[in-house]
Parts: C-alpha cells; structure tokens; sequence
C-alpha cells in the first residue's frame, strides 16, 4: 500500500527537492520513525492528562483503553509517563488505526483538535528533516557544541519539533541541530527603552541597535530598516544565539515553538535587569553551587516583536577540566559509561539539582529547572559539581518567602511575583521532573530509585516533603494545546508513595 504523506510533510518535501535535493531521501525515509515519536508523545498525554473529553481509562494485558465522552474508545499500548524515546506504531479509535497524530487528532473531532492537529503535522515534518543532520562523533570543541547535539527536541511534548511559518530551508540555516552560523540582523530604534549597558558596538551613533533574529525579519518585521548584524550560533532554545564565547542574546520570534509564542514582552525588557539581581542575590546564599547567568541587558522598541536580551554564557562557569553542560544533554554525556558508574553520576546529579532548586526556593525564587535552562558543570569524570542556570524571564518570586529570610522586598511587580505554595512547587519540581530527572530516569520505576536516593539525606523542608509524599506535577502539554490558557498540570502517580 503507497505511503500517504501529510500536506506538511508533501510541503517540506517538495521545498528540499528544490534547496537541498541531497536530503529528499533521508528525510522521507526518516518520516515513519519521526510519526512514532510523536505519536508517542501524543498518546503519553492522552492517557496521563485531565482532558474533559476522556470519561475513563482503563489498563489492560495489551495496552490502555481510553472511553470517550460520545461513547468511541481509544486503545493503545501501556504508556509510562516518564519513558522517554518511545514510539508508537498505531492507535486504534474505535478499531480503526491511526499511524499520524495529526489524522488522529482530526478524528477524534475534539475542541482545538483542528489547530493542534496542524501542529501535530508539522512537528512530524520538522523532527523527520531534524533527523537528516547527521549526528557529531566528536566530543564537543567549543561551548554550543552541547547544544546542537539532539534532533528531538522536547522529550515529552507533541509538538517536540513544531516550528510554524519554518520552510525547510529556514530549518536547515536557523535551528541548532543543523549546526548553522547565523547573521543576525539589527533594527535601529530611536526611542528603544533599554535597561544596563547596551554596548557600543549596538549602537549607530545615539541610536541602539536591536538584534533581530533573521526568521523575525523575513517574517515579522518586513519592510522595516535593517542593518547587517553579527553571526551568532543558535542554541537549544534555537532563538537564543552564543554571539562569542562570553555573550547570548535573546532574540524575539512570534511563533509558537512548543507551547507558547517565543516574544518578548516590554515588560520582560523593564524588568530583566531586576530580576537578574534578585536571582544572583539569593543565589549567594547557596555558597557557589550555582551560578546565575546574569542579566547584560535588554532592549525593546515597546512591542513584543523587536527586542533582545544579552546575557552572560553559562560556559563562562567552566573551570580547568571543567565542562558546562545543558542538562537535555547529560544523557549523552554519560551513556558511554557503565551502568554503575552512570547511575552513580545520575544520583549526584539528582541530589545537586533538588537540593540547590529547594533551597532557591525555599528562600524565595522559583526557577525552571529543565533541560535548556539548567545546566551542570561537570569534572573530567562526568561528576556534577555545581549548576548554572539561564533565562529568568520565567522565574517566579515569593516576597514572603524572601522577607522570611532576610531579604529587602524585591523591586518588582507583575507576574513574576507569586506566593502560593502549590504554584511555586509546580514551577520547581513540575519542570526539573519532566524537563531533567524523568528524561534522565528514562522511566517510572527508574524515577522512583532516582529520587528514593537523591532525596536521602536531604533536609526535610515543607516543599521537598510534598515531593516525597503528594502525586508528581507535570505540565499537562497535550491539554495546553488543545486549551490554551497558559499553564495546565496534571498530576502523576508518585513512585515514591506506597
């Protein structure tokens, strides 16, 4: 039976037969994998999250069988949340099988189905195309190489690889697994507000000088004066760019990679010097076990679609035989070793993250503690001796927390400042679980030891015991899609309980 390809996946086909004919082959041969791996995903989110429309789930010998609110059912195999490089071959709606998330969610026929299924089709698409780069067989030379390593993307989103409004000739000079150098572009704005030092080589004259990532002004800012800019390295977040050894920059895009619109908002741009300091001051109290990879500065010309945000390298924290790793990347830096000597390094690595993202909090700053945003500096043997995080756009700040600690209040308003217990908790350990230590697990069971041993011997603080002893939060990211209304959660089983 001929393969029946997707309007993406024919679309992107035809663009590389036209720019890059030598990967037309590769790509259509790596389509079949890349459908099981999002459907996967698709199918982890199904089963584990609280979607109106799903009335019961029940397990089986052969797999999970969903009963729908109009009566169908949706069966499929057993799906552990926290398994990561799955794949799934077929569902089967009311005994018809889907091999596409994208036909399926068309099938299903559910709110924001249509939408979410077009992303669906084109994280497909992407991730087929993110499989021709070939993989590096080297250890990494220079800093961004750890960030240009994986092709996947997020190990548990469906929409791992979507990248709206990307042709394929984009994808192959802008996204990090391609291992591009890209020219950035720079838009003069007069009246740009801008926070801490903008440098003089961003300036012409009195006038600042804003980067702007190449896709924003292909796309966006069309028509708009702009100036030849510097060539940068794209990193995990793939709008975030390494400009030298020492300086990222934060570039604005308006498209939704993942689960939200990649912007940046005037009032990031106010706030993110500010914000930077609160994190470093608190960050001080935890005696060098992380580093905050500061604030520079930021500028933005009053509207989310042109500003940028210059931050200090997290590979500046590297010390002699030292290297600074994102965590999305201690998979593949520790795979080559023995079983016990992994799982030893996993454990100092889980017992380093939880202790040093407790105490964070427990002093007053929430962080996302997930694969792009953390990132360990490890020995030569692959041990995890301290942490660094980036990207404080998200963070979240407790005043009464920091005040409880002997902290002045912080200089802020807005979104940033939250004191509910549960929504800080949520932002901790919802994203360190799904975005670190369940992709480093690998899978429940494995979860469960992981944390059973990094959490031994821990202080038993109000935030850790609700990890030790409450159901695991997850952000619900097949629901987010379908319902978009900023966060949503679910909660999984907890291998810890009894």
């Amino acid at each position: 039976m001929p393969v029946r390809h997707t309007i993406a996946e024919q679309d992107l086909a035809k663009e590389l037969d036209s720019v890059r004919p030598d990967l037309t082959t590769a790509y259509l041969a790596a389509l079949p994998g890349a459908r099981a791996a999002v459907l996967a995903r698709l199918w982890r989110g199904l089963v584990h999250e609280p979607l109106p429309w799903v009335t019961s789930r029940a397990p089986s010998a052969d797999g999970v069988t969903l009963r729908l609110a109009d009566g169908r059912r949706l069966h499929g195999p057993p799906s552990d949340p926290w398994t990561t490089g799955a794949t799934v071959a077929a569902l089967e709606l009311d005994d018809v099988a889907y091999d596409h998330p994208a036909r399926l969610l068309t099938a299903l026929a559910v709110p924001g189905g249509d939408r979410f299924a077009t992303e669906l089709d084109n994280s497909v698409a992407s991730l087929a195309l993110s499989r021709t780069a070939p993989r590096p067989d080297a250890p990494p030379l220079t800093p961004w190489d750890w960030e240009q390593r994986s092709p996947d993307g997020h190990p548990y989103h469906p929409g791992c690889r979507s990248r709206p409004g990307f042709s394929a000739a984009e994808q192959l000079a802008y996204a990090p697994e391609h291992r591009p150098l890209v020219s950035l572009r720079l838009a003069p704005v007069r009246t740009a507000t801008v926070t801490g030092p903008w440098p003089p080589e961003l300036h012409d004259g009195a006038t600042p000088l804003i980067p702007v990532h190449p896709w924003q002004a292909g796309h966006v800012l069309v028509g708009r004066p702009l100036l030849p800019g510097p060539a940068a390295h794209p990193l995990l977040a793939l709008r975030s760019l390494a400009l030298d050894g020492r300086t990222h920059v934060k570039t604005a895009l308006s498209t939704r990679l993942t689960s939200a619109v990649r912007d940046i908002s005037p009032y990031s741009v106010d706030n993110a010097l500010v914000t930077s300091r609160v994190a470093e001051q608190v960050a001080e109290r935890l005696d060098g076990r992380l580093h905050i990879a500061r604030t520079l500065a930021a500028a933005g010309a009053g509207t989310p679609d042109l500003a940028a945000v210059l931050r200090e390298s997290p590979y500046v924290y590297a010390g002699a035989d030292e290297q600074v790793v994102p965590v999305a990347e201690l998979p593949t830096l520790l795979a080559p070793l023995p079983g016990g000597e992994r799982l030893s390094r996993t454990i100092a690595f889980a017992r380093l993250a939880l202790e040093v993202c407790s105490e964070l909090l427990r002093l007053g700053v929430a962080v996302e503690g997930h694969g792009q945003n953390l990132l360990a500096v490890v020995d030569a043997d692959g041990w995890a001796r301290r942490l660094v995080y980036r990207d404080l756009a998200d963070i979240r700040v407790s005043p009464s927390r920091l005040l409880r600690h002997g902290f002045p209040p912080p200089p802020l308003t807005g979104r940033l400042l939250e004191d509910d217990p549960t929504v800080l908790r949520r932002k901790v350990f919802g994203c360190l679980l799904t975005g670190a230590l369940g992709p480093l697990a690998g899978n429940a069971a494995a979860l469960g030891t992981l944390l059973e041993s990094a959490l031994r011997g821990l202080p038993p603080t109000p935030d850790l015991h609700t990890l030790r002893t409450e159901p695991l939060p997850a952000k619900a990211l097949t629901l987010m899609r379908l319902s978009p209304a900023g966060d949503q959660w679910t909660l999984l089983s907890n291998p810890l309980r009894p």
